[in-house]
């Protein structure tokens, strides 16, 4: 029953880590784009609104591998405490 209790514990634990993390992830790209969409030459910026060149970039984060990467929150510490209890028993 310990057990239990742990692994559920510990889920509700990553899961809120996880959360975290994306949540600040999408709030960094997303003023990297902005600053970027700044930095570009009038021109370009009347080409492109500004939420038009951040909700593009955005949508080719959402698809990417950095976000992808964020799911280790929960294999990292999986395995980790996979290996201590194997090492230990």
């Amino acid at each position: 029953m310990q057990f239990i209790r742990f692994v559920v514990v510990g889920f509700v634990v990553l899961s809120i880590i996880y959360v975290l993390i994306s949540i600040y992830s999408r709030s960094v790209r997303r003023e990297w784009l902005e600053d970027e969409w700044a930095g570009l030459d009038p021109e370009a910026q009347a080409e492109t609104g500004r939420e038009a060149y951040v909700a593009a970039g955005m949508a080719a984060y959402e698809s990417g591998f950095r976000r992808k990467l964020i799911l280790l929150v929960y294999v990292i510490p999986t395995v980790a405490v996979a290996t201590l209890i194997y090492v230990i028993n």
